[in-house]
C-alpha cells in the first residue's frame, strides 16, 4: 500500500483514499486499481489535507468517522480553501440519512454507504471523475478566453493610440497644411478612432474585473464633488441638444450621510460618466436630472439617480440590461459593455445598481453605495 507519493502519473486519474482503518483502504485500493486508477492512501484527515495542499488528486474518497479530524471537517476545510482546484469528494459513511445530509451541505458531491458494493463504488467514481474532467475543461476554456481577450485588447490599443496621435498631428498642421476639405475628414477619423479606443479600453476593464485582476485604490470619495465634475464635463453635450441638465443634492442635507463613500474615485467616476453619458446620448428632448440622497431605510447608504426623458427601455430588455454585449433594441445602442462594467464596479463596492423605465416616459437609473464598504474584487 503506497503512503501518499507526490509524483503524478501522466495518464491515470489519481484518487486519494482517506480512512484510519488499513483494511478498508486496502480493499478500496485493490478494487479501483483493477479499474486502471492510481490510488494513494492517507490514514488521517490532517495527512489528507497536507497531501492535497502539495498535489491535489482528481478525486477524494473520504471516510466520515475518523479520530481527530473527521470527514466533515476535512470537507469543510477543502471547500473553504480558494487556492485549490475543483476536487470532487465522495463520502463513505455507515451512518443514517442525517449524516449524508450534513456531508452534502458542507460541500461533498456524493456519498456511498458501508459495506461498499463494488459496482456502486466504481459507478460513483466514474461519475465524479466525469464531472471533474468537465469542470477542468470548462475552466481551461475560460482561461484561454480570458488570455485571448487580454492579448487582443492590448494588441488593439497600440495601433489605435498611434493612429490617434498621428491624426491629431495632421489636424494641428504639424505635418503640413491640410488640403481644402481634408480637415473635416480628419476630424471624423479622429472621432471614430477615439470611439474604438474607448471600446477597447472598456473591454479591457471588463476583462480585468471578470478575471479577478482588477485592483482598486480605496479612498474617501466625496460623491457630490465627483458628480459635479462629470456634469461640468458633459454639460456641453447636453447643451448641444438643448437638454435641461440639473443636479439636486438637497436630500443629503441634515442626513447622517454627507455623500462620502469609501471607494476608488476613478472607477466611481467611470460609473457616473457612463450613466450620464447614456442619458444624454439617448435623450433627444426634455431634461436629465441627477440626484444624490440618503436611503430613508438605510441612512448610511448614498443613492445616486440619473433620470432622463428619453424613449425608455422595453420591459423585455430590462432584465439583461447589465449583461455584457446586451445592446437593447434602441437604434443608437452601443456595445452593451458600459452598463455591464458599471454593474461590476458598483458590485465591487458592495453596492447595487438597477433601472426603472417605461417606453415613451424615460428611464431612471439608481446606484446605491454604502458609506463604508468592505470591497472585494475577483472570483
Amino acid at each position: 500500500m503506497s503512503q501518499m507519493p507526490l509524483m503524478r502519473p501522466t495518464k491515470a486519474d489519481r484518487i486519494l483514499v482517506v480512512d484510519d482503518l488499513p483494511d478498508n483502504c486496502f480493499l478500496i485500493q485493490t478494487l479501483l486499481q483493477g479499474e486502471g486508477y492510481h490510488i494513494d492512501v492517507a490514514s488521517s484527515g490532517s495527512a489528507a489535507l497536507s497531501y492535497i495542499e502539495q498535489s491535489p488528486p482528481d478525486l477524494l474518497l473520504l471516510d466520515v468517522m475518523m479520530p481527530g479530524m473527521d470527514g466533515y471537517e476535512v470537507t469543510r476545510r477543502i471547500r473553504q480553501n480558494p487556492r485549490l482546484p475543483f476536487l470532487p469528494i465522495l463520502l463513505i459513511t455507515a451512518h443514517d440519512q442525517s449524516s449524508v445530509v450534513r456531508g452534502l451541505d458542507i460541500g461533498a458531491d456524493e456519498f456511498i454507504r458501508k459495506p461498499v458494493e463494488v459496482e456502486e463504488l466504481v459507478a460513483r467514481v466514474r461519475s465524479l471523475l466525469r464531472l471533474k474532467h468537465s469542470v477542468d475543461e470548462r475552466d481551461q476554456i475560460a482561461r484561454q478566453r480570458e488570455d485571448f481577450v487580454s492579448r487582443l485588447t492590448h494588441d488593439l490599443r497600440t495601433p489605435l493610440v498611434a493612429a490617434d496621435r498621428m491624426l491629431n498631428l495632421f489636424q494641428e498642421g504639424a505635418l503640413g497644411e491640410l488640403p481644402p476639405g481634408m480637415g473635416e475628414a480628419v476630424g471624423t477619423m479622429i472621432r471614430s478612432n477615439q470611439n474604438l479606443l474607448t471600446m477597447v479600453n472598456m473591454l479591457l476593464e471588463v476583462y480585468r474585473y471578470e478575471a479577478g485582476r482588477k485592483t482598486l485604490s480605496m479612498t474617501a470619495v466625496h460623491l457630490p464633488e465627483l458628480v459635479q465634475e462629470v456634469i461640468a464635463e458633459l454639460a456641453p453635450l447636453a447643451a448641444e441638444k438643448n437638454l435641461e441638465l440639473s443636479f439636486d443634492q438637497s436630500a443629503l442635507q441634515g442626513q447622517s450621510s454627507t455623500g462620502i463613500v469609501i471607494g476608488d474615485r476613478l472607477e466611481l467616476r467611470r460609473v457616473v460618466t457612463n450613466l450620464l453619458g447614456n442619458a444624454i446620448k439617448f435623450t433627444d428632448a426634455g431634461a436629465i436630472r441627477v440626484g444624490l440622497s440618503s436611503d430613508s431605510q438605510q441612512p448610511t447608504t448614498v443613492v445616486l439617480t440619473v433620470e432622463d426623458t428619453g424613449p425608455g427601455i422595453p420591459a423585455a430588455d430590462q432584465p439583461a440590461l447589465f449583461e455584457s454585449f446586451i445592446t437593447g433594441s434602441h437604434r443608437r445602442a452601443g456595445s452593451g459593455l458600459g452598463l455591464h462594467l458599471s454593474r461590476r464596479i458598483v458590485e465591487a463596492h458592495q453596492g447595487q445598481i438597477d433601472v426603472k423605465s417605461e417606453v415613451g416616459k424615460g428611464s431612471l437609473f439608481r446606484v446605491q453605495l454604502p458609506a463604508k464598504a468592505q470591497v472585494s474584487v475577483g472570483n
